[in-house]
């Protein structure tokens, strides 16, 4: 292990530990624009430039090991003066309509820029209106928006392994494209939506964004439903209803969500067709009616029981949802070999 004080707080880390996972362990805030957890630093946005005592120039946090005895001071007056340099850089090419922003109250420059208190460039840039992407069916890019930090693209490269996106141009026509230009919806990208929910600006925003602000919604750690894989994510709840959802570390998808987990797999919560409530048929009528869950559970069960009783366990069957959880599998199977007493179970998991 060796020693690094970071701040004035003294930490103990392993060798080959940047300076910006140091001052994690030691719970200083590091500001990032184009860091990803996990992946090989980047090192691009140079908002996480830190000073080390004894070298003359600042280092990148993200990418710069610590070593043994280093001091390093984070919020010197060098330090913030290179933020507020590289804050109004990028907001000489940035278009501030905060206000309409879908990332508004969201934003990591709109953050940074108000910490630091970058309220207009000293720069000019040569600003280019350039059209929005609209094309995808759930999410938008804006490019007048993005500050080319590149984590959409290195979310898509190295986290999904789709590898749609990528920088196109140079200078002030530079943006996040797809190849040869072509619409977004016309590549193979899956609408997964991880590059929106690493993009820290409003460039890349889900369509769904118009239905809130981030202030209105309450956020509740669940599972997707969707399939059995388990992803964690954080329900966007306003005015009782879900209004979108955020991936979170979860063990089995580790902030990342498919396009069914991200926009699909809880807009049947609020369907109007949706049912509340067990249907018996009446067979009189030939309608269903409302029932009480004992009422349909107790007949399921007695038509089952009399198809085992008269025709063997054989001529029954079951059949796991893969939606279901591996302990509501589990307990199907065991129903199936126990009451049913057949072996006829599969799950569609399976294929």
């Amino acid at each position: 292990m060796i020693s690094v004080t970071i701040d004035g707080i003294k930490v103990q880390v392993e060798p080959g530990t940047t300076i910006l996972q140091a001052a994690e362990k030691a719970g200083v805030e590091i500001p990032t624009l184009c860091y990803i957890k996990d992946l090989f630093p980047e090192a691009s946005c140079r908002m996480c430039m830190v000073e080390i005592q004894g070298m003359p120039k600042l280092v990148t946090a993200c990418s710069f090991p610590a070593a043994d005895g280093n001091v390093v001071f984070t919020k010197s007056k060098r330090v913030i003066e290179s933020r507020k340099g590289v804050l109004e850089l990028l907001m000489s090419n940035h278009k501030t309509n905060c206000f309409a922003c879908p990332a508004n109250g969201d934003c990591k420059l709109q953050q940074y820029c108000w910490d630091y208190g970058v309220k207009e460039s000293s720069f000019e840039g040569e600003r280019i209106d350039k059209p929005i992407d609209t094309t995808n069916k759930f999410f938008n890019y804006d490019p007048n928006l993005c500050i080319l930090c590149h984590r959409c693209v290195n979310t898509c490269h190295k986290l999904v392994g789709r590898g749609c996106i990528d920088t196109t141009k140079r200078g002030f026509k530079a943006q996040i494209g797809t190849p040869f230009g072509a619409d977004w919806i016309d590549t193979n990208c899956e609408s997964c939506g991880n590059c929106v929910q690493a993009c820290p600006t409003g460039a890349l925003s889900m369509k769904k964004r118009r239905l809130y602000r981030p202030w209105e919604v309450e956020k509740v750690l669940t599972t997707c439903p969707h399939c059995a894989t388990g992803c964690q994510y954080y329900v966007y709840v306003k005015d009782n209803k879900v209004v979108d959802v955020e991936a979170a570390d979860g063990p089995s998808n580790r902030g990342l969500l498919c396009v069914k987990g991200r926009s699909a797999s809880f807009d049947f919560a609020q369907c109007d067709e949706r049912l509340t409530t067990p249907l018996i048929k009446n067979h009189e009528t030939g309608e269903f009616e409302e029932a009480t869950w004992d009422e349909a559970l107790d007949l399921v069960a007695s038509k089952f029981t009399e198809i085992r009783d008269q025709f063997g366990g054989e001529a029954l069957a079951g059949f796991a949802c893969s939606r279901s959880t591996n302990e509501d599998i589990y307990m199907l199977q065991k129903m199936v070999r126990t009451a049913f007493k057949s072996n006829n179970t599969d799950n569609c998991a399976r294929v």
